[in-house]
Parts: C-alpha cells; structure tokens; sequence
C-alpha cells in the first residue's frame, strides 16, 4: 500500500536555494526591486539571508549573507535591514528553518486593511497554511517590529499579515516557506476577485476536514512504451507551462491523460507543480498505483470521468484565479461572451462542494465533451478533452472568459450573445 513519503532532503547551498526562490517570487511579480527578504537557517543555528539595498531581479549566489549564531556576519553587502524579525522568529520558533517576507500585491491590500485572508475559502489552502496571523506595525527594521511578528508566530501562526506592510511565512525550510506564501496570495487575489462579483462562500471546518489522502494497491510496471513517454512529456510540458501562466499554483492542481486497458497518467501528490519532470508521472492501472508513488487526490476522479466517457483523453483541475473567483461565489459563469469562448466551453456547470471526494461518478455525470467544463465550488475548476492540448487550451479560454467578464463590472451590464447567435453557431460547427 502507499505510504506518505517522508520530507525531501534538499542538496542545494543556502546561497542558491535563496537566490533561486527569490528569483521565482520576482519572476511572477510577487515582490518589487527593493521589496522583500528571505532567509534560510541551517542545521548550525547559522541564518543565510538577502542582502540590503541589492535588486532582487539580478540577485546572484554571492550576494546572500552569511550570519554566524555568535553573530559574525560574512557578505558583499550587509544584511536585510529586516534581520531583526527573522532572528526573533527563529528565537521563538525553533522548528523553523525558512522564512519568507515580501509585498505581494494582494496581501498588501489586506494588509492595509488590517485583515487577513481566511483560509477556509479552500481546503488546500488551510492545509498549507493554517489560518493567518496578524502584526501591528512598528517601524521597519526595528526590534519592536520583530518582536510583534515573533509574539504573532509564537501563538501558532505560520502566515503572518503586517500592518501596512505585507506579509511574512515560515516553513520547516524555504521551500515550504514559500508553499505557504504563494498559496496565501493566491488566496487573497481570489477573494478580491471574487468580491467583485457578489459574496464570498467560506467552507466550515467539517468541509475542510473532507479533503484527504488516496491509497490504492500497487503494481509493478514493465517497461514504458513509446505512448506513455510521449503522455508524460506532453503532461510535464503543459503543467509548467500551466504554473508559468498562474493557472497552477506550486500546491495544487492535477492533470492526467488516459493510456489504454484501463490506465492512466496523473500527477504525484505533494510535488512542486512548477518542478515535475517525466519520471514523475504516476501511473494508475485498473485501480492500482505504480509502487512506490503517491498519486494526485483527484486519482479517483478522473478514473471516474474517463470510466464514463471513452472519448475524453486528458483532464486538469486547476486553479486559475479568475475562473476560481466564481467557484466561491453563488454567480453564474456565463460562456456566452465571443465565440471562441462557447465553442471551446458550452455552459459552464457547477459541481457541490463535497462530490470531488467522493467516488466521482456524481462528477462524471456532470462533465463530458459536450460539457466539458465545470467550476467545483471552492476547489477551483476541472476540464477534460480530446487530448492533453485540449483539455489546457480548454483551461486558458475558460480563464480569459473569467477575467474579461470581473473586468466588465466597472464598464457595466454584460450582454452576452443572443439565443440566434447561439444556434447561429452551434448549427455552423454541430454543436449538440
């Protein structure tokens, strides 16, 4: 049977680990030139951070600093002026080794709100992230803002809101630092998306606790034939490509193709969506995994969706933000908007919250090629497809719709394409 993998033991010096993690916040505009921190403790007590006054965007290995525990300081530069608050962190929470501060736009919004994004609105994010703290300000740099976010962290918080400033996560290392830190954001953009389109549905404690692991039985493959090397290359392509465009998050999301005699390809579970290569492709046959790996939660989903529909090929669960904004609101998404986007989306369907978790047939009854969209309420969105291309084009329409449609709301009402142009279309290209 399958059993939980234990953490990932990380190769990489500090120095590059830094360098690389920060490089991917501002890649994705996460943070700003000038904005943001990170810093790594190591197995000595020593603390490895970003260095003062150094653009983050050509940030090299040489310019982390090096503090020793007795407080020696090696570097091209001086520290962060924000080393206070990491050192007071650490102080009061000794199982941490990563830390992440910076101002992604969205927790900035909170944050000069002096509120904090609830984490409930979807079960990945309170697993990741737990609920969020909250530190009034004190001026930057100075120990009476590092002792308001150490006291914030010593009461249980991983995610910590500041007052008018950002945000601060820590992690057992960098890497779930900055799991924490995207989610949340990911989080706070959803819900000021969503506000724009009506009210904001959080789940209870009891739907949260609904989300859970998958174990199947094993089976030992043999050799990989030409079709499955090609459905993994095609699978790996399109999830970074997926993560790059923000319709994956690091945490979240499963995308899986069928091979013949009852198999299929899906994502592992609990693998960094940005980073999944191949050989990490887990392969399901007649209801048994591949020894040794640990599938996606949605194994069971999907098996139930391609079980039902011979002709689907591929299918995603994401979580593009726009597209997700709806699924936490009671509003309709509404495909009637230019051509393209009917055609690729027919009436877009809602699934309950709740029936992801079930055995999927109550979702395969839902979703098929004829509709071959639908929001789950508060997990996101799932597509299925022809193939691995169509299923994500599918994807990158229904987020375009999804964004065109909240910008709309300022310009005014929406008129959306007439019951002539409809059978116009469905009649020129058959259209059920």
């Amino acid at each position: 049977m399958n059993t939980t993998p234990t953490t990932v033991r990380s190769f990489l010096h500090p120095r590059d680990e830094i360098m690389r993690t920060m490089e991917r916040i501002y890649r994705y505009r996460m943070t700003t030139t000038s904005g943001g921190n990170l810093s790594i403790r190591d197995a000595n007590g020593d603390i490895w951070i970003t260095p003062a006054r150094v653009d983050k965007g050509s940030l090299r290995r040489e310019d982390i600093v090096h503090v020793h525990a007795d407080g020696r300081r090696e570097g091209l530069h001086p520290p962060s002026s924000e080393l206070p608050f990491h050192q007071a962190i650490y102080q009061r929470r000794p199982e941490l080794g990563g830390i992440v501060h910076a101002h992604a736009v969205a927790l900035v919004a909170f944050s000069v709100c002096a509120r904090v994004p609830d984490t409930r609105l979807f079960p990945q994010a309170r697993h990741v992230c737990g609920a969020s703290g909250f530190a009034p300000y004190a001026l930057p740099g100075s120990q009476a803002l590092g002792q308001n976010i150490a006291n914030t962290f010593a009461k249980g918080f991983n995610c910590v809101v500041l007052e008018n400033h950002g945000v601060v996560c820590g992690g057992e290392n960098l890497q779930r630092a900055f799991e924490r830190f995207e989610t949340l954001e990911f989080t706070a953009k959803t819900i000021i998306k969503a506000s724009q389109l009506g009210e904001v549905r959080y789940l209870s404690d009891e739907q949260v606790a609904q989300r859970q692991g998958i174990v199947l039985p094993e089976f030992n493959p043999g050799p990989a034939g030409v079709e499955e090397n090609e459905l993994r290359r095609q699978l790996a392509d399109f999830l970074q490509r997926g993560y790059r465009q923000r319709l994956l998050i690091s945490t979240e999301g499963s995308f899986s193709a069928r091979l013949a005699n009852d198999s299929m390809l899906i994502t592992p579970s609990r693998v960094d969506r940005s980073a999944i290569g191949i050989g990490d492709m887990v392969l399901v046959h007649a209801g048994a995994v591949e020894a040794g790996r640990l599938p996606s939660r949605a194994t069971r989903l999907h098996a139930a969706i391609y079980q039902r529909h011979p002709a689907v090929r591929a299918i995603v669960n994401a979580l593009p933000v726009n597209a997700t904004a709806f699924s936490v609101t009671d509003q309709p998404l509404d495909s009637r908007t230019i051509p393209e986007s009917y055609l690729f989306l027919k009436d877009v369907a809602r699934v309950p919250f709740g029936e992801q978790f079930q055995d999927g047939h109550a979702v395969a009854e839902r979703l098929s090629l004829d509709n071959p969209v639908a929001l789950i309420e508060n997990d996101g969105v799932l597509v299925c497809g022809t193939s691995v291309l169509d299923a994500f084009d599918r994807l990158e329409v229904l987020e375009t719709t999804a964004e065109a449609l909240i910008n709309s709301r300022p310009l005014g009402k929406v008129v959306p394409m007439s019951e002539a142009i409809i059978a116009e279309l469905s009649a020129a290209f058959a259209i059920k």
